[in-house]
């Protein structure tokens, strides 16, 4: 593993050991010189290779000639930024073992190990690589849809971006609520050349994967959402039996009326807005009359999921969907009013509804009178001739 230059008179090592520190002479005529060679290693846990939130272990070994120094140790990210790790004591200055934070996906690429000593003098940089596979938006989200509106929910992974050199698998699940089981919509795979392929998974599910997506990314395609499409949408990456997700909660909102069709003359309708599960504090929901007052306004409770308003006049109603005084959705409602020939007809129908029912009621009295005495009748002339036949007698003429 070495090679000699005579023209300089050097010494070239090559695939440097720990074993190989120790003092090295070069004797040229009667010239000697000698060189005291330290040596470093340094390794990390996983081979550099992390998901989100694991700890990575970084371990330093030394070896000399020499008795080894104490050494102080600094650690820079991939920022540049001093991270201060937990030190774990040995009872040798030979080893150090040095436990890092919990990783997040931005903490990819080249650290570097500054190695430190006063006597010897030692002032040495030790460059390693971290890579953390996972997403570039890794934060839980929350996706806000009206109904019949189309919706894209997507992943973007980071793989390509850190250059990632390992095959990893994952898959995208849904459930609508936290208590029911999930079921798959699609699975994906990267190979260890960057090659990313999707298969969808569910034919009860209507979604689609879109063709053109950017690099990198895992896609789904809501084609006019419904509202039980609602639900949580989780992204999973498995790399050797271990497990990273990212979920995206779709709250899908709808308006209706009660009842439905033009508002009659002098009749009430009932607008509904809700959505598909309660919202957090920051949002709420909001029925506005365009072209209103203040008086047209109603907000829904904390936390609520529906709000509704009484509307007696045509007119335009909004409902918006408003999260820290930004309006996510807004869908509005036309109220129209009945023609008039609608109104008198619904007029008429209520007058000879209510006739009817007077007169069936009448008639249903009456009927029960009659039948009442018929009952009577009946029982007075039983007790007649009951009496009649307890009673009659035999006469005989003289």
């Amino acid at each position: 593993r070495s090679e000699i230059d005579s023209g300089n008179r050097s010494l070239k090592v090559l695939d440097l050991r720990l074993s190989d520190a120790g003092i090295y002479t070069c004797e040229y005529g009667s010239h000697t010189v000698s060189i005291s060679l330290h040596v470093f290693k340094l390794t990390i846990s996983l081979d550099g290779h992390f998901l989100p939130n694991e700890v990575p272990e970084l371990t330093l070994m030394q070896n000399s000639s020499h008795p080894l120094p104490s050494l102080n140790i600094t650690l820079f990210n991939s920022n540049n930024n001093i991270v201060r790790p937990n030190i774990l004591e040995n009872k040798t200055p030979r080893k150090y073992i040095l436990k890092l934070k919990q990783l997040k996906a931005t903490d990819s690429g080249t650290w570097m190990c500054h190695v430190h000593s006063d006597s010897p003098l030692i002032n040495q940089n030790i460059p390693f690589d971290i890579k953390v596979l996972g997403f570039q938006n890794p934060d839980f989200k929350r996706k806000y849809a009206a109904v019949d509106s189309t919706v894209i929910l997507s992943w973007p992974l980071n793989f390509q971006k850190i250059k990632w050199k390992e095959g990893f698998t994952g898959q995208v699940n849904w459930k609508q609520q936290e208590s029911v089981a999930a079921h798959e919509l699609l699975d994906f795979n990267a190979t260890a050349r960057g090659e990313q392929h999707v298969t969808k998974k569910s034919s009860h599910f209507w979604f689609q994967i879109p063709e053109s997506k950017p690099e990198s990314t895992i896609e789904i395609k809501l084609h006019k959402v419904h509202f039980n499409h609602s639900g949580q949408y989780q992204c999973q990456l498995e790399y050797n039996r271990r497990y990273v997700q990212s979920k995206i909660e779709l709250v899908v909102m709808k308006v209706s009326a009660n009842p439905v069709g033009p508002l009659p003359r002098g009749a009430k309708m009932t607008l509904i807005c809700q959505v598909s599960s309660p919202l957090p504090s920051n949002t709420h929901l909001r029925w506005e009359r365009v072209n209103g007052t203040q008086v047209d306004v109603k907000n829904s409770k904390q936390h609520g999921a529906k709000v509704e308003v009484n509307v007696s006049a045509a007119g335009l109603w909004n409902c918006h969907l408003i999260e820290d005084n930004d309006r996510k959705i807004s869908i509005n409602y036309s109220v129209e009013e009945a023609p008039v020939w609608l109104s008198y007809v619904v007029i008429g129908a209520s007058i000879g509804g209510s006739v009817l029912v007077f007169g069936l009621t009448c008639l249903c009295i009456i009927g029960g009178i009659s039948w009442q005495r018929r009952r009577q009748r009946a029982r007075r002339m039983v007790r007649a001739r009951q009496y009649l036949l307890e009673n009659k007698t035999c006469q005989c003429q003289q």
